[in-house]
C-alpha cells in the first residue's frame, strides 16, 4: 500500500470490509467460547482474552505475508493469528492441546498460537523474550536480501524487561526491518500502568534512540491501526530500520482465567472497557455507513457460529498427544561422522597443535565449508582482536564483517538474536562467544533456557542451530566471574548438549561436529589450558569426534578415573606417578562430552577396574561428578570393590589470590592422594 492510499469507512470496499468483519466476528466468538472449554474439562486452561485489541490484532495479520514476512504472536495475539489465516480448527486444536495443534502438538501452553510453516512462530511464554528471536530474524533477513519484515507482538508490560530494550536498541543499532507492536491495555496482570513505567506511553521510554520511528494508533480502532501497520511495514521495508507501533487498547476482561479483575477494577472502570469494545463499535460503523445491514452482519455472525460448531466438532475428536511421543524432538539428530565414528585417530596424520590452534584453525576451516555460518560476541571482532584470548583471531580479516562481528555488551541479546537468525533458513549455523568469560554469562540463561525447549515445544519445527562457545574453568588467578566453572548448571536443561574438551585434538573434532550439527551446543573451553603445552596434540585437519563418545586417554586394569577439562593434563600425571611408585595400573577416562555422556564406556570401565574415581574442577557438591556416582553404582555396582569417591572444589566461591585458588580447587596433589586412598581401600 502506498502512503497515499489510506483505509476510511468510505473508502474501503464492501468485500474488505466483509472480510474483516467475518475475522473479527470469528475471533471474537472463540474468545468468548474458549472459556467454556475449562468448565466442561476439556482444555483451555490457560486462556488470556483479546477483547478490547480488536483494531490492531487485526491489522497485524493483515499486513503479515506468510512468504516472506515472519511473526512473533504473544499469548493474546488469538485474533491476530486468525487474521494471519489460522483456521477457528486450529485454533481450538491449541486450546485443547491436541496432538495435532499444529503450533506444537499440545506441547506448549494453551493460548500460544503459531503455525511455523507459515512463519508464525511458536514463542515462549516469557512476556517479551521473543523481541530477541524477532530481531536476529530481522538481522537474516537484512543480510540475504530478503523483502519482509519481522514482527514483535507484545503487551505494553513486556517492555519492563530489559531484554526488550536490549532487542529495540540493538535492532537500531543494527538498522534492522523489524516492528515492535506494544499493545497497551494498560495492565501487567494487575499491575497498572504507573507501576511499570515512568512515562505513560512506555514507548517513549524509546524516544531517545538513533535510527528508531514510534507510531501512536488506537488500538481499538479498525482504520487507525491498519494504516498505521500498512505505513510501519513499509516504512520497515524501504529504510531497513525497526519501528515501534504503540497501540491503545483496553482490556475488557480479566488477564486471564487465572485472574480475576474484580479484585483491581471497580465497576465503573470495568464498565467503560465494555463501551469502548472495537468490535461493537466497528459493527455500528459498518450499520450506520449503509454497507451493510443488521441482517447481513447477523448472517455472518451465524456463518462464524457454524464455522465453530464444525471445528469444535473436529477438533474435539482429533488424537490426543501419545505419552510415548515425550522423549521425541528433544534433541536434533547431530551431524554423524563416518571417518572417525569413536572418535579417535591413530596420531600419524596432522599437525601438531595446541588448543588455541585446534580451535582458530576448525573455525576458519568451517567457515570455509559453508557460507551460511556466523560468528560474533563480545569483544571479538575489532581488527587484529579475536576475542579476549584472541581464539577467533584473523576470523573477521579472512571472512568479513558480515559474518565475523561484535556483540554489544548484553548476553541475552547474543543468544537471543542468535536462535532469531537461524530462523530464517536451515542452512544458517551460528558461532558465539556467549560471554568474555563463561561467568559472564548469566544473563543469558533466560534465553538459553527458552531456546533448550524450541525444538520440543513446536514438535520439532524449529530448532535454533547454535554453537555457544564459553572460556571456563579457573587456573588462572581470575577469581570471581573469571574462574568459576558452570557445567553443573548447564547439563540440567534437556535440549541442549554440553561438550568440555581438554586436548587440542578434541576441542577441533568436537567443534567441527558442533557447527554441522543441528541444534544447540555449549562448548565449554577449559583457557587455562588454551596455550598450555600439556594439551598439545596430533589434529588431523578433517577430525571429527561424535558427542556421546568418552575416550580413554590411558588404559588401566587397578582403578579407573574419569575426569575433563582443566583436570585431565594432571590427572594423567597423576596416573603415570602412581604406576611408577605403586605398579598399579589406572586407567583415565576422558569424558569430554558430558551431555549426551557415555555412559557405556563408564560402566565398560569399572567392569575392568572395580574401582572408580571421579575429578573435576566444580565443586563436589551439586557438581557432574555427581551424575557420574550415581551411573556408577546404578550400573555397575556388583562390579565394585571400593565406594566410588570424589575430587573436586571446596564448596566456596573461586577466589582471586593464587592461595586462595589453589586452597579451592583440585590439583594433582589432591588427586593424587584421593587415588591412593582408593587403591589401598
Amino acid at each position: 500500500m502506498s502512503k497515499k492510499r489510506r483505509f476510511t469507512l468510505d473508502s474501503t470496499d464492501k468485500p474488505t470490509l466483509e472480510k474483516w468483519y467475518r475475522l473479527m466476528t470469528l475471533g471474537r466468538q472463540l474468545d468468548d467460547k474458549a472459556p467454556n472449554y475449562l468448565k466442561q474439562a476439556l482444555g483451555w486452561s490457560y486462556h488470556a482474552p483479546y477483547a478490547g485489541h480488536d483494531g490492531i490484532q487485526l491489522a497485524i495479520g493483515q499486513v503479515f505475508d506468510k512468504e516472506n514476512d515472519f511473526l512473533f504472536p504473544y499469548y493474546r495475539d488469538m485474533l491476530t493469528a486468525i487474521s494471519a489465516g489460522l483456521t477457528a480448527e486450529e485454533v481450538i486444536l491449541n486450546g485443547i492441546s491436541k496432538a495435532t495443534d499444529v503450533a506444537g502438538g499440545g506441547r506448549h501452553m494453551s493460548n500460544h498460537f503459531a503455525k511455523p510453516e507459515w512463519h508464525i512462530q511458536n514463542v515462549s511464554s516469557a512476556t517479551g523474550n521473543h523481541t530477541l528471536h524477532a530481531v536476529g530474524t530481522a538481522r537474516s533477513i537484512k543480510i540475504y536480501g530478503g523483502t519482509g519484515v519481522s514482527i514483535s507482538s507484545q503487551g505494553e508490560s513486556s517492555t519492563s524487561e530489559g531484554y526488550v530494550f536490549e532487542a529495540i536498541n540493538g535492532a537500531a543499532k543494527e538498522k534492522l526491518p523489524v516492528i515492535f507492536v506494544v499493545q497497551d491495555n494498560k495492565y501487567g496482570i494487575s499491575v497498572p500502568q504507573a507501576d511499570q513505567s515512568a512515562n505513560v506511553r512506555v514507548s517513549e521510554n524509546y524516544s531517545g534512540i538513533s535510527n528508531l520511528k514510534i507510531m501512536y494508533c488506537d488500538g481499538k480502532n479498525v482504520f487507525n491501526s491498519m494504516n498505521t501497520m500498512y505505513e510501519a511495514k513499509e516504512y520497515a521495508q524501504k529504510n531497513s530500520l525497526p519501528v515501534i507501533v504503540h497501540a491503545n487498547c483496553v482490556r475488557i476482561h480479566s488477564h486471564s482465567n487465572s485472574d480475576k479483575h474484580e479484585l483491581y477494577r471497580d465497576e465503573n472502570e470495568r464498565h467503560c472497557a465494555e463501551l469502548s469494545d472495537p468490535l461493537y463499535r466497528f459493527r455500528v460503523q459498518l450499520v450506520h455507513s449503509g454497507k451493510f445491514t443488521e441482517e447481513e452482519l447477523n448472517n455472518l455472525d451465524l456463518e462464524a457460529k457454524k464455522i465453530i460448531s464444525a471445528a469444535h466438532k473436529k477438533a474435539i475428536v482429533a488424537p490426543d498427544p501419545d505419552p510415548k511421543s515425550i522423549f521425541d524432538f528433544v534433541i536434533p539428530e547431530p551431524y554423524v561422522s563416518t571417518k572417525y565414528p569413536d572418535g579417535t585417530h591413530d596420531g600419524t596424520k596432522g599437525e601438531k597443535m595446541r588448543l588455541i590452534q585446534a580451535l582458530n584453525s576448525t573455525l576458519k576451516a568451517e567457515f570455509r565449508d559453508n557460507p551460511d555460518t556466523y560468528l560474533w560476541g563480545q569483544d571479538m571482532a575489532n581488527k587484529d582482536k579475536g576475542g579476549i584470548f584472541n581464539v577467533s583471531k584473523g576470523m573477521q580479516a579472512e571472512f568479513g564483517r558480515v559474518r565475523v562481528f561484535n556483540a554489544p555488551i548484553a548476553e541475552d541479546y547474543i543468544v537471543g538474536t542468535s536462535n532469531g537468525m537461524t530462523r530464517y533458513n536451515e542452512k544458517i549455523r551460528v558461532v558465539m562467544e556467549g560471554a568474555e568469560f563463561a561467568d559472564y554469562f548469566w544473563p543469558a540463561m533466560e534465553q538459553l533456557v527458552d531456546s533448550s525447549h524450541d525444538y520440543w515445544r513446536s514438535n520439532g519445527k524449529f530448532s535454533p542451530n547454535m554453537t555457544i562457545r564459553l572460556a571456563s574453568g579457573g587456573y588462572i588467578g581470575g577469581g570471581l566471574y573469571h574462574s568459576q566453572t558452570t557445567e553443573g548448571a548447564l547439563t540440567t536443561f534437556p535440549g541442549l548438549r554440553v561438550v568440555y574438551p581438554s586436548m587440542a585434538d578434541d576441542a577441533a573434532g568436537l567443534l567441527r561436529t558442533a557447527i554441522r550439527s543441528k541444534g544447540i551446543t555449549l562448548f565449554l573451553e577449559p583457557k587455562a589450558l588454551y596455550n598450555d603445552p600439556l594439551s598439545e596434540a596430533v589434529v588431523p585437519e578433517d577430525f571429527e569426534v561424535p558427542f556421546g563418545k568418552a575416550r580413554i586417554r590411558r588404559e588401566g586394569s587397578d582403578m579407573s578415573i574419569f575426569t575433563f577439562g582443566n583436570t585431565l593434563p594432571m590427572t594423567l600425571q597423576v596416573a603415570e606417578q602412581l604406576e611408577k611408585e605403586t605398579g598399579k595400573s589406572i586407567e583415565v577416562v576422558d569424558l569430554r562430552s558430558l551431555v549426551p555422556l557415555d555412559k557405556e564406556t563408564i560402566i565398560k570401565s569399572v567392569q575392568k577396574t572395580s574401582r572408580a574415581l571421579v575429578v573435576h574442577e566444580d565443586k563436589v557438591f551439586s557438581g557432574f561428578g555427581g551424575e557420574v556416582v550415581a551411573t556408577i553404582t546404578s550400573d555397575a555396582f556388583e562390579f565394585l570393590d571400593a565406594p566410588v569417591k570424589r575430587v573436586g572444589a571446596t564448596y566456596t566461591p573461586v577466589g582471586f589470590n593464587r592461595i586462595l585458588e589453589k586452597a579451592i580447587l583440585p590439583n594433582a596433589e589432591k588427586i593424587k592422594e584421593a587415588a591412593k586412598a582408593l587403591l589401598e581401600y
